[in-house]
């Protein structure tokens, strides 16, 4: 599992010439998906590339996943290539934050632990589930390996809300009070 992963090994700045974040999903790691970036011939030994992984939803990675720049773009990535959640035992802030904001769960474990998944998913094939609202990662016939997540972040994917979405939720009720009280006092506004 390689460390330090940044957003431009996510997603090159090259491969960011959408208006759309459909697409975005073919540049997902492509220094290392393409043997040849021109004819995107696929290195074989890239682990995406194998059809082992080719439809995995969970990426496993080691520590510091996501840092680098803050570049929104190698969320949408993972997201339109199809990764639901990333396992990691830290990662970037930025980054992190960005996962939340765009419904993709930023799982943190212990390194140990973290390392046990990626050595048994290499020795064969893994099925794991992240369950949020038990914050849980599930893997058939074991322990469920619990994982925190701060309570705004969660709630958002949960909910599949935006931050502004999830502020307007909270205080839906403070807000129509204000809007019948601003009416009352300007109506002409």
């Amino acid at each position: 599992m390689r460390r330090n992963v940044d957003t431009d090994a996510i997603i090159p700045s090259r491969e960011m010439k959408r208006v759309s974040r459909e697409g975005l999903g073919e540049g997902l790691f492509a220094n290392w998906r393409y043997a040849d970036l021109a004819t995107r011939e696929e290195a074989p030994d890239f682990v995406l590339n194998r059809d082992r992984y080719r439809e995995a939803k969970i990426l496993i990675s080691g520590e510091n996943f996501g840092c680098g720049s803050s570049r929104e773009h190698a969320v949408w990535a993972l997201a339109d290539w199809g990764i639901g959640a990333v396992i990691a035992p830290s990662f970037g802030e930025i980054f992190q934050a960005n996962c939340a904001q765009n419904g993709l769960v930023a799982v943190v474990l212990p390194e140990e632990q973290v390392e046990a998944l990626g050595a048994e998913a290499g020795r064969r094939e893994l099925r794991l589930t992240v369950d949020l609202g038990a914050c849980e990662v599930q893997r058939i016939g074991d322990q469920p390996l619990p994982f925190s997540m701060k309570p705004r972040e969660r709630e958002m994917i949960l909910k599949g809300l935006d931050p502004i979405a999830l502020t307007l939720n909270e205080h839906a009720a403070a807000i129509e009070a204000f809007e019948k009280r601003d009416f009352t006092a300007r109506p002409w506004a």
